[in-house]
């Protein structure tokens, strides 16, 4: 603290003499000065209020502004020691901020080692339940450089390390027996893609050989591929078709007849077929005689089906004697499961089923007309056939494929004889397949 100035004082004989005052503190000297300055007022009130002459407040009011010039210092004092005390406040705050932020990260730090200890003492492992190869199995097929080493001092840590060791070998060596199979798959990918390019560009070649083996096959006369085929097929035809294709195919044979047939459709549904109807007859057997009827029964009443087609189907192209067409009539014979009967419409054919050639191929064999008495049952009182179909079920083709059609009345009952015309005794008597070919011929050209 500063040393306190001295004071000025006024002598008895009006001079001022200065008195050097104790040291004091700037707040008691704030606190004579204000009972200095309150006596002097309390005095001048006095005098005003006894009526004393005036001239006694001159030395009074001198007094007062020498109080208030000592006010004055001590005020600048005690603004000087609060300025000193808050930078000695300020140099003392420094190192006290800087003890506490090392006191907090200390404690940070502390909380974090004891969290990591924490964790890891509630780490729950797997030692020494590790799945590794039994003890057995590590002294029989570990290799002594592993089983002789030492790495622990103690035996049964010693012995897990060897273990651990010796898997780590072991799974050294699968990856490098991956890494030789994953060699070899790249060598044999490459190779299969070769092989892979050479059976792509096979199919040609297989067909230019086929191709430059036509001569030789027909020089001795060795049945033709497509007609193999062909014939694979036919096993899977039903009973009426299979009849039509050993016809037309024994007509060809026989008498050189220039047609050709093929079996067209699915293959894999012909089989699904087969193997359900197989399966049916087999349950079929087992029951009694009613309920197949009664099935029987239910099928037939089913309209959605009365229509539906075997998924194989005969293609007859019949050619000119004299100029052989490629793109002549294709006849398609297929044969409605339902109804059992077998239909024929001409493939690509730009007219109705009412003007092509088969309508009336025969007299009186438009195709609309059921052509036996239980399709007539199926189809109900009406005995109306589909005329939205292109394909008809002609009493001709019910011949070829070995449907019989015996007619609902006998001739004597009837009254017809024997006596009518040659049109009428083809249709009954005449359905051959030199007939059909003649005919449709004829149609052709007319």
């Amino acid at each position: 603290m500063e040393k306190e100035e001295p004071l000025l004082k006024t002598m008895s004989d009006g001079s001022m003499e200065r008195e050097m005052a104790p040291e004091k503190s700037p707040l008691e000297l704030l606190r004579e000065r204000k009972s200095s300055i309150e006596e002097i007022i309390s005095r001048m009130l006095s005098i005003k209020n006894q009526g004393l002459p005036k001239s006694e407040n001159r030395e009074l009011l001198t007094q007062m502004f020498l109080n208030f010039i000592n006010l004055r210092q001590a005020n600048r004092a005690i603004l000087m020691e609060e300025e000193r005390v808050r930078r000695e406040t300020e140099s003392s705050k420094s190192p006290m901020d800087l003890t506490s932020l090392q006191l907090h990260n200390l404690t940070y730090e502390k909380s974090h080692y004891l969290k990591a200890t924490r964790s890891s003492r509630e780490f729950k492992s797997k030692y020494p339940n590790i799945d590794l190869i039994s003890e057995q199995d590590f002294f029989r097929d570990a290799p002594e450089a592993i089983k002789s080493q030492t790495l622990s001092n103690d035996a049964s840590h010693d012995l897990m390390l060897k273990r651990l060791n010796f898997e780590l070998h072991q799974r050294k060596e699968v990856c490098k027996l991956r890494a030789e199979l994953e060699q070899r798959k790249n060598c044999l990918l490459e190779a299969n893609s070769e092989r892979a390019k050479f059976l792509s560009s096979l199919p040609l070649h297989l067909k230019s050989l086929k191709k430059a083996s036509l001569p030789v096959q027909n020089q001795l006369s060795l049945p033709n591929p497509k007609k193999l085929k062909y014939h694979d097929l036919a096993e899977l035809l039903p009973p009426p078709l299979y009849v039509v294709y050993s016809k037309f195919m024994a007509q060809k044979e026989a008498f050189e007849e220039n047609i050709d047939i093929e079996v067209s459709g699915s293959l894999k549904d012909a089989q699904s077929y087969a193997r359900q109807q197989a399966e049916q007859n087999q349950e079929s057997s087992d029951d009694d005689g009613k309920r197949q009827r009664k099935r029987l029964k239910k099928e037939s009443s089913d309209e959605a089906g009365l229509y539906r087609v075997h998924p194989l189907k005969l293609v007859l192209h019949i050619y000119d004697d004299e100029t052989p067409d490629p793109k002549s009539h294709k006849l398609e014979f297929e044969y409605l499961l339902k109804l059992n009967v077998v239909c024929v419409g001409i493939e690509e054919s730009q007219d109705g089923p009412e003007k092509n050639i088969l309508c009336n191929l025969f007299p009186d064999d438009a195709g609309l007309e059921p052509p036996h008495q239980s399709t007539k049952l199926i189809l109900g009182d009406d005995h109306a056939f589909d005329e939205s179909r292109t394909s008809r079920p002609y009493k001709w083709a019910q011949h070829l494929a070995g449907i019989e059609v015996l007619p609902e009345m006998s001739l004597f009952v009837t009254g017809k004889n024997n006596t009518q015309n040659s049109d009428t005794a083809s249709v009954s008597d005449h359905y051959s397949v030199q007939t059909v070919l003649r005919r449709i011929r004829a149609q052709k050209k007319g």
